[in-house]
């Protein structure tokens, strides 16, 4: 048995994190702030910028465009909780959008769950 929620903490979130720290250098923010606001250490971030991590998937468009306002919002003032619940709404955008179950048939071809939603 391997849910989708397996492929969402091996794959989504660090890919997120990895676009996340990638635009807000970009923005201009050190490491170590990238780290705070995201909850790393800036040795995490130094891997998820040099490829090292999160690397490995892609996004469609729009959810790439979500994770864009994330890391600008991010870069500015946004609170902990606000931050929380971005992410979650782009997690939540993955699911929705198909992609998640998409990857999930292609590890686990048997599996009808996103179907019978």
């Amino acid at each position: 048995m391997r849910p989708p929620c397996e492929i969402v903490v091996q794959k989504v979130l660090p890919a997120i994190r990895a676009e996340l720290a990638r635009l807000m250098i970009e923005e201009g923010l050190p490491q170590q702030q990238v780290a705070n606001r995201l909850g790393l250490s800036k040795a995490a971030v130094s891997q998820y910028i040099s490829a090292k991590r999160g690397h490995d998937i892609s996004f469609p468009p729009d959810i790439e465009e979500r994770i864009n306002g994330l890391a600008k919002s991010l870069a500015g003032n946004l609170t902990g909780d606000e931050a929380v619940s971005s992410l979650c709404s782009v997690c939540k955008g993955i699911q929705s959008s198909g992609w998640l179950c998409k990857e999930h048939l292609q590890k686990n071809d048997t599996c009808t769950f996103c179907i019978r939603k």
